[in-house]
């Protein structure tokens, strides 16, 4: 791979990264799981959730980056997941909200929808292994192993009555399988994977309306890139993020821009969203800091 595909690779996010594939490092950052912050509803599940909060629930729908990943932990660190904390965590103690978190690492948007569906580690592998789910658990239990991230949620807003706020942020791992599996690295089919992102999640926003019955806040987080010096690379998540904002409009969802949210900070240290803080070192995922401006962005945009 030329250098030029190794950059617009570094900037499609929330790779899966199973402890069992070493699929990424995530460096020796302590700070990335927010000591002391608020952890998930680990005993939540589809078939009910309740508020211990005044304000209601948030529902935290997505991928690694939501589900507060971050690697080179031990094995037993993989067998706890208040050990890892996102930034639904962050907001909810804003908002003064309880979350369930059902994010997933290496979720795409096909496996969001159908848990048999290509993921990039979640419920499988790209290499054809197990995913993230089989080995590990969730910030909740899912029903069975074959239930979709959708299913879950439509299931559990049709089972709770006080859902203040639901978030989605999918999207960046159908265009690492793609980076993976194309002779160009995805070079030529960044449009067509941006508008099956697109099609895809407006699919799940509509079920969320249609099918889980819920009319309040919906938040949909658009992904950062790691260096924003770089115009192809930029250019390229700037690309997939139109496809999400998209999908947004089209399910009356508000967008909470994670580009925006890294790119000031990023270019006080020349773009480089890692020599910022807001990335962690050798890794693509948020540290505290990053996952924080999350936080912020997400609160901003509910609202709050």
């Amino acid at each position: 791979m030329g250098r030029g595909l190794r950059r617009i690779a570094a900037v499609w996010l929330a790779s899966s990264c199973v402890l069992a594939t070493a699929a990424c490092s995530g460096g020796d950052d302590d700070s990335a799981a927010g000591t002391g912050a608020a952890t998930s509803s680990s005993a939540a599940s589809a078939g009910s959730a309740s508020s211990s909060a005044d304000g209601g629930t948030y529902l935290a729908l997505g991928d690694s980056v939501p589900f507060g990943y971050r690697g080179g932990q031990s094995a037993s660190a993989y067998a706890d997941p208040t050990g890892f904390v996102g930034y639904p965590q962050l907001a909810a103690q804003e908002l003064g909200l309880d979350v369930v978190n059902a994010s997933c690492p290496g979720e795409t948007t096909a496996s969001f929808l159908d848990a048999t569906a290509q993921s990039n580690g979640c419920e499988n592998s790209s290499e054809g292994g197990p995913g993230y789910r089989t080995g590990y658990p969730l910030h909740v239990d899912y029903d069975a192993v074959d239930q979709s991230q959708l299913d879950f949620a439509v299931r559990t807003l049709k089972n709770t009555d006080d859902v203040a706020l639901v978030t989605l942020m999918v999207g960046a791992n159908d265009a690492f399988i793609c980076q993976a599996t194309t002779s160009d690295g995805c070079l030529s089919e960044i449009v067509t994977i941006a508008s099956s992102v697109q099609t895809n999640i407006t699919t799940v926003l509509t079920a969320l309306r249609d099918q889980g019955g819920y009319d309040g806040k919906v938040v949909v987080v658009s992904y950062y890139a790691l260096d924003y010096s770089d115009a192809t690379g930029t250019a390229a998540i700037q690309l997939l993020d139109a496809g999400i904002a998209g999908a947004a409009k089209a399910g009356g969802a508000t967008v909470a821009s994670g580009f925006d949210a890294f790119e000031a900070p990023a270019q006080a240290s020349g773009g480089d969203a890692i020599a910022a803080g807001l990335v962690l070192p050798n890794d693509v995922h948020p540290s505290a800091t990053g996952q924080q401006l999350l936080a912020d962005a997400v609160v901003a945009a509910a609202g709050g």
